[in-house]
């Protein structure tokens, strides 16, 4: 395929091989992470996959959560 305009930037739909997300790189290009991957691997952000919610259950409270009820019912 040629292009028109010599000074094009061709790109290339890639994905991320740490999240899975579909981006954009230079043609040629050897990045395997997006964006945000990069500044996470870099150790320049957390990651938010793992990020605490403020004022939520702990993740024992949330794990020992039982039914309250039981089998049966005269619905």
């Amino acid at each position: 395929m040629e292009t028109q305009d010599g000074n094009a930037i061709q790109l290339e739909l890639k994905y991320c091989e740490r999240c899975g997300a579909l981006w954009l790189r230079l043609t040629g290009s050897d990045l395997i992470f997006c964006s945000p991957c990069s500044v996470v691997l870099a150790g320049v952000a957390r990651d938010p996959r793992f990020r605490e919610h403020r004022g939520s259950q702990s993740n024992f409270e949330r794990q020992n959560t039982t039914a309250f009820w039981s089998e049966g019912g005269n619905a």
